[in-house]
């Protein structure tokens, strides 16, 4: 069965590690027969979370940005694959913007399959946990019926192009494949 699969890439590089890991995971994705749709989020306008409260009484966000098309899509896929390079141990100022906007209508992104894609220039893998604790705080915690699917940990990749040839690569194509 065919399922539609959302990739949030959170690099503010196009073409960075990342993002290459993102388009790894669309063709293994695509191989497999699923409709992929990959958003960067550098390309949108999302401002930040004011915490008026507004949205609680009407799950309408009163800001006028790019952040509800990306909720809306996010509420339709049945897969959302998040990626993000981590800066400090933790997922990118992008990302964490964006999660904060899902507020409007976070309890209607339920029943997901949610990977995560992480890169890093540290080589160790265990460095990632506090990002990983941090995207499974909003997906396992806060999300109804989310299930985590897989992890993808693209260390040792600093300067742009350096996740080439590492296994992260071909694990973020397997991963696809497996939607």
């Amino acid at each position: 069965m065919s399922k539609k699969v959302l990739v949030i890439s959170a690099s503010p590089r196009k073409g960075g590690n990342s993002d290459m890991l993102c388009d790894e995971f669309i063709c293994g994705a695509k191989e497999t027969g699923n409709e992929t749709e990959k958003i960067y989020l550098c390309d949108k306008n999302i401002h930040f979370c004011t915490g008026c409260g507004v949205c609680n009484e009407t799950s309408v966000c009163v800001q006028k940005d790019d952040a509800a098309e990306i909720l809306n899509k996010m509420v339709e896929a049945d897969v959302i694959v998040l990626a993000t390079p981590v800066y400090f141990y933790t997922m990118d100022a992008q990302l964490k913007t964006m999660i904060d906007r899902t507020v409007p209508r976070y309890t209607e992104i339920r029943n997901k399959e949610f990977y995560y894609i992480m890169t890093a220039a540290d080589t160790q893998t265990a460095n990632l946990e506090k990002t990983v604790e941090g995207l499974r705080g909003f997906t396992l915690d806060c999300l109804p019926g989310a299930q985590e699917k897989g992890i993808i940990y693209g260390v040792g990749a600093w300067k742009v192009g350096e996740i080439k040839g590492t296994p992260a690569m071909r694990q973020a194509y397997e991963m696809g494949k497996e939607v």
